[in-house]
């Protein structure tokens, strides 16, 4: 059985995710040695998970440190200097639940978790008695906090006449963003900041069909700014004071720009990934910058590959792909809860409107061909001169995909999805229907070819 995803272990408790395999993950986990920390979301079956896990790493001869109910961001934290495992779905059902190891602040990588992956398959012995590792409560959650509040505090400004409506979805974010701004000084209004693992507002993920009913919140009432959550608050979703979305790349620019525009260095760096828009290069490039990307799902291999190749005065200042983003002055985790921090402040400084303002915001698509499984190799080979030879005046980029950027700086992106039978189409551009339509004719005829 394939154990990872591109987000640690997640599935559901009855087949997948269960305490049996709780335990083996710790115990194989823990042939690294040294000390982990442990600590889970506000899932029903969250804590029995993390009983689980920590019995493995335990029995494996490893001191463990419980951190309890936490973001997945403050047990990120905790793992600095050792190793951590949470117990989180993050934006999965209720019925769902998973597993994320970190060492050093760091999600394992692919090489990490194909060793933990191979112990569970051939099994792991519990170390003998005498050295089986012991157990220890430990508070992380409010140094946490306060460390996010002192690293936001560097960007913009007081945001003491400010209004922040937060959605917590029931989730972790219940018990560190609207701490975080109030500590910072905004006005808070949180919704739905008890933590309750059947998530009974609404769904985990936060969309713009989850968040209707806070963004009708947000619109009526007098907040400058709406925030939203995932399950573990690894996710953020921005609101206007108007209750409207605020897209995704259109934050990630805001931030990139903040983040290149601060830079002590010659070179600072942005990765982010194939599918994310060109308004993110642009204003990186106006700040000085400049972007690298790299498959979804795999920042931290950008951050590594960018740090690896830099010269002297080169530095990642940000990572991001949609709704993630990793602060990399402040740790290498994804956190949902430091980008609150950090967009407050920004917005208390010079106004959502007026940063906005000097972004690109294009008509964006994302579009999904049925192709099965099996046909993928040879359609993505297809396209790699089919879509060039429709779209001449282009320049193409195969790295992660087909990715075609018109002389305008419209663009398309054509690639596989990675778990479903799906060949995605994501599109930027002022005639973005007209792009689609002629981008889609071309997979679906490499489909086709094919599937004869």
């Amino acid at each position: 059985m394939e154990l990872f995803g591109t987000a640690g272990i997640r599935g559901g408790v009855d087949e997948r995710v269960t305490p049996e395999l709780a335990l083996s993950v710790g115990r194989a986990a823990g042939q690294d040695g040294g000390e982990f920390a442990v600590g889970h979301d506000g899932r029903v079956t969250s804590p029995a998970l993390a009983d689980a896990v920590s019995s493995g790493l335990e029995s494996a001869g490893v001191e463990v440190s419980r951190i309890g109910q936490v973001p997945t961001p403050a047990l990120a934290y905790a793992s600095r200097g050792r190793r951590g495992v949470m117990v989180t779905a993050s934006h999965n059902p209720p019925t769902d639940n998973g597993l994320k190891l970190f060492v050093d602040g760091q999600e394992y990588d692919d090489e990490a978790e194909a060793t933990i992956e191979r112990r569970v398959a051939d099994g792991v012995e519990p170390a003998p008695w005498a050295v089986w590792g012991d157990t220890i409560a430990e508070d992380v959650l409010s140094a946490y906090r306060s460390a996010v509040v002192d690293y936001a505090r560097e960007f913009g400004a007081d945001p003491g006449r400010l209004t922040v409506a937060v959605d917590c979805g029931n989730g972790m974010a219940g018990v560190a963003t609207p701490q975080v701004l109030r500590e910072l000084g905004a006005d808070v209004v949180s919704t739905e900041a008890n933590v309750d693992g059947h998530f009974p507002a609404r769904e985990s993920k936060p969309t713009p069909e989850t968040l209707g009913s806070f963004s009708r919140f947000v619109d009526d009432s007098t907040a400058d700014l709406g925030i939203a959550h995932d399950g573990d608050a690894d996710r953020i979703v921005v609101i206007d004071g108007d209750g409207e979305i605020v897209h995704e790349d259109t934050v990630v620019a805001m931030l990139a720009e903040e983040y290149t525009d601060a830079a002590a260095v010659e070179d600072p760096v942005v990765v982010t990934t194939p599918n994310a828009s060109g308004r993110i290069d642009e204003r990186v490039e106006a700040a000085g910058g400049r972007v690298e990307r790299v498959r979804l799902g795999a920042l931290h291999e950008g951050i590594a590959r960018v740090r690896r190749d830099a010269m002297s005065d080169t530095e990642v200042v940000f990572a991001a792909e949609p709704w993630k983003h990793i602060h990399p002055v402040f740790g290498g985790w994804i956190d949902g809860v430091a980008s609150a921090a950090i967009i407050t402040r920004l917005v208390a400084e010079r106004g959502l409107a007026k940063r906005r303002a000097a972004i690109t915001e294009r008509p964006y698509r994302k579009v999904s061909v049925d192709c099965p499984d099996g046909h993928k190799p040879a359609v993505m080979t297809a396209l790699e001169s089919d879509l060039p030879d429709a779209f001449p005046e282009t320049e193409v980029d195969t790295d992660h995909g087909v990715r075609l950027t018109f002389p305008d700086e419209a663009w398309t992106l054509v690639r596989p999805s990675g778990t479903e039978p799906y060949v995605r189409i994501y599109a930027e551009s002022d005639d973005v229907d007209g792009l689609v339509r002629r981008v889609r004719d071309v997979v679906e005829s490499a489909v086709e070819s094919a599937e004869s």
